[in-house]
């Protein structure tokens, strides 16, 4: 079982950056992909990008391609977000969640382990 922990997160205005961490400890993290997903204020969770077993094997929601970017360090067992031209809209609690399958998938129910989460703000 992998732990994990997301940090990152921050006050940021529009059109700034940031990059998000996802720290894992346990398991054997080169077996685990990742998902990112992302919280508004009462708004339903929803997947934002994910990384699978392979660099290769990335996959990320409509609204955040070409802004957005995830990697992964396995020597360092991160997964970083990288988010650029940030959006108001792209505002909420950020977490990461792992699954023991080489392929990932932006569904929550993909995921069995989850982390706490890492508050992101972008102000207009």
């Amino acid at each position: 079982e992998v732990q994990l922990q997301a940090s990152g997160g921050g006050l940021v205005q529009e059109g700034g950056s940031l990059r998000l961490s996802c720290a894992a400890s346990g398991g054997t993290f080169d077996e685990y992909s990742i998902g990112w997903f992302r919280q508004a204020p009462g708004k339903e969770r929803e997947g934002v990008s994910c990384i699978g077993v392979t660099e290769g094997g990335s996959q990320y929601v409509d609204s955040v391609k070409g802004r957005f970017t995830v990697s992964r360090d396995n020597a360092k067992k991160t997964v970083y977000l990288q988010m650029n031209n940030l959006k108001p809209a792209d505002t909420g609690v950020y977490f990461c969640a792992s699954v023991l399958f080489p392929r990932c998938h932006i569904g929550r129910s993909w995921y069995d382990y989850w982390g706490k989460g890492t508050l992101v703000t972008v102000s207009s």
